[in-house]
């Protein structure tokens, strides 16, 4: 195992996407928002995917030049073409005009449609905070989540990402969490390393959990009927609004041809927290109300945490220690790095 610096992780992300002839806006995008995941602990979505997202982009999934359109009927109410773009740069993008519109009217949310997967949602949603607004992102996914009652998938795994800002632009409230209990790229993480699942994790052919990854057909929904509702609730607000495939009609990220594109969709809501009380009164209520949180009985050799705690830890962690890389990805990448001369020295 290797340790580097977020700096030379976020290196080795843009540089290999620009020998890909990524565009610098793309480029940035992903290599931000991988090194963003892979430092806050989030390794299934950080540096982990470049070398997929390489290939993406070599072959033609991923468009390396997007030309985003942005169209509204009203006024706080925007679509985006992301013309199969980066999911990354797409997210971007909404953000940067959806705010504009939010800090002038109040509220604004972003359909984007004919995307690609946006990685960690936080890593993009998590920039409207430090505007000093409140963002929720959405995004659908191939089929991965056991319906319920069912023997199959339907919807993804559709997560969803909650930000608001806290005081002196320290790190955000942040609740960035999937449908399913787990996700399947940690699933793939473990099938990797030859290790077992927990029970109700993940399920096989039949519906029935199974503890060993290579037998999953599906993943268990949190909260059982519950998720599998907020999955749904996340689809119509992705795909249908935006008249986009969904469910099984998305092709998987992994296992279908990476000549074609897979039509993702992502929503977001941007809106100001000054519309009923001050924005310092409402800095001063979430700075008291995770005070109170964490400061109320714990367990026995424990803590409360808030979400966002656990990867705020990770992220000072690896501050410090640097992001860790495993032998089977130092090799994919010094490949990528030695057959196409890339300007990087090899890991």
């Amino acid at each position: 195992m290797r340790y580097l610096s977020k700096q030379r992780v976020y290196s080795i992300c843009y540089k290999i996407l620009k020998s890909a002839n990524v565009n610098n806006y793309s480029a940035k995008a992903v290599a931000e928002g991988l090194t963003y995941a892979s430092l806050r602990g989030i390794d299934s979505h950080g540096l982990r995917l470049i070398c997929h997202y390489y290939h993406s982009a070599k072959s033609g999934r991923k468009n390396i030049n997007p030309k985003m359109n942005i169209s509204k009927k009203f006024p706080t109410l925007l679509s985006l073409d992301a013309d199969h773009a980066f999911g990354h740069a797409a997210g971007s993008y909404a953000i940067e005009h959806g705010s504009k519109i939010a800090k002038k009217f109040g509220i604004c949310a972003v359909s984007v449609f004919n995307s690609s997967h946006p990685g960690a949602l936080s890593s993009i949603v998590s920039k409207v905070a430090k505007k000093n607004l409140i963002g929720i992102g959405f995004t659908n996914a191939d089929a991965l989540l056991l319906s319920h009652n069912s023997k199959k998938p339907f919807f993804g795994t559709n997560p969803l990402c909650f930000v608001a800002p806290k005081k002196n632009k320290k790190e955000p409230f942040c609740l960035d969490m999937a449908t399913s209990k787990i996700t399947w790229n940690k699933l793939n993480i473990l099938k990797k390393n030859k290790m077992k699942l927990d029970k109700n994790l993940a399920a096989d052919i039949n519906g029935e959990s199974t503890v060993f990854p290579n037998l999953a057909k599906s993943l268990f929904p949190i909260g059982d009927y519950k998720g599998y509702g907020l999955a749904a609730m996340v689809e119509i607000l992705c795909s249908i609004l935006s008249g986009m495939p969904y469910g099984p009609q998305l092709l998987p990220m992994f296992t279908s041809d990476i000549n074609k594109k897979r039509f993702i969709s992502q929503f977001y809501i941007i809106l100001r927290n000054d519309f009923v009380i001050s924005s310092k009164d409402f800095i001063h209520n979430i700075e008291n109300m995770s005070k109170q949180v964490t400061n109320s009985p714990s367990k026995k050799n424990s803590k409360v945490l808030l979400p966002n705690h656990p990867e705020i830890q990770f992220m000072k962690k690896r501050n410090k220690t640097g992001i860790p890389i495993n032998k089977e990805l130092i090799e994919e990448i010094n490949y990528i790095i030695s057959e196409n001369n890339i300007p990087l020295k090899t890991l």
